[in-house]
């Protein structure tokens, strides 16, 4: 992996998540069960960052928040914004585009449990770097989640300590760029009323309204 590699299809830096997929691969023949891509224009002014595939979801699928629950909100309120030309994604050859916008996850890999250990996070973190550092001046990162506001802070070379997690929470960044904060869209969390339609949506309006025109 270079410095500016955006994703290896072929990493295997943390042995426990490689030894995992290798075993959903050998059950699962159908299953993308590989590191997977970030989705949308590199260079989009708006970034969103996940935590990492879900078993059934983007692991299956090849694409972020594809083909699970945690995409439902995510692709609708993108939809509902100009961001995704269709607001749901099923698979990855269904034809969605995504506008001005890229879709990331802190862990490129599934992990078992939905818990990456922090040194798998750690690891995985130079890939988000080049990911953020495709994100113009004036354009905003999205974080669903603690763990994806910490990773996206540690990224950037910044303490995590000095930007308190919250929804909706927003945060300057050098270059004129800005994080907001979210709760992940999870089945979990919509289920228990952490998050629902018009909280993910009013946080996604957040971003939206935080970047920059293009010159």
């Amino acid at each position: 992996m270079t410095a500016t590699a955006l994703h290896d299809p072929a990493c295997r830096r943390c042995p426990r998540l490689a030894d995992f997929l290798d075993g959903v691969r050998a059950q699962r023949a159908d299953y993308f069960a590989a590191p997977v891509p970030g989705f949308g224009p590199p260079g989009g002014r708006l970034l969103i960052v996940g935590l990492a595939p879900g078993m059934h979801g983007a692991n299956r699928t090849g694409r972020p928040f594809t083909g699970d629950y945690a995409g439902l909100l995510l692709y609708r309120g993108l939809h509902a914004l100009g961001f995704a030309s269709a607001p749901e994604s099923l698979a990855a050859g269904d034809g969605l585009q995504l506008f001005d916008c890229r879709i990331a996850n802190a862990v490129k890999c599934l992990p078992p449990a939905n818990k990456p250990l922090p040194e798998e996070i750690s690891t995985c973190n130079a890939f988000l770097r080049a990911e953020l550092a495709q994100l113009p001046p004036g354009g905003v990162v999205l974080a669903l989640g603690h763990i994806a506001h910490q990773a996206v802070l540690r990224a950037l070379g910044e303490k995590p300590s000095r930007f308190r997690f919250a929804h909706s929470a927003r945060h300057p960044l050098p270059g004129g760029r800005w994080l907001v904060d979210s709760y992940h869209t999870s089945r979990y969390n919509v289920q228990t009323g952490r998050i629902d339609a018009a909280m993910f949506t009013a946080a996604l309006a957040s971003a939206r309204d935080l970047i920059e025109p293009a010159p």
